[in-house]
């Protein structure tokens, strides 16, 4: 999963507003972020992205996933983390999430 995944970060590093994983210790260390926010991480083996919330739902019910929570217990419902046997394209999902990311940017502009 971590070839895959870096694969992925490969892919969208260069994208303007884009930034590679940090590194270090910490939560979020090894996300993709736009603009600062996360985006895309790997956590515990699996693709972990940040979509609007009836799409999260909508992949949850076809079997592809389950709501990320961040070993806290409380689901987060813009959180997906993606079934690793899903036949679902990475680079898809993780676009999806960065146009998400883009939109989400927007709205906090003044």
């Amino acid at each position: 999963m971590r070839d895959r995944y870096q694969d992925l970060v490969h892919e969208l590093a260069g994208v303007e507003g884009v930034m590679p994983p940090r590194g270090g210790g910490g939560f979020g260390r090894g996300a993709l972020r736009y603009e600062g926010r996360i985006f895309a991480m790997l956590v515990r083996g699996r693709l972990v992205l940040k979509l609007p919330a009836s799409r999260v739902t909508a992949l949850i019910r076809s079997g592809n996933g389950a709501a990320f929570d961040a070993n806290k217990g409380t689901p987060r419902r813009e959180w997906l983390s993606l079934d690793p046997d899903s036949g679902l394209e990475w680079l898809s999902l993780a676009t999806e999430a960065l146009d998400f990311a883009r939109r989400q940017g927007l709205r906090r502009r003044p």
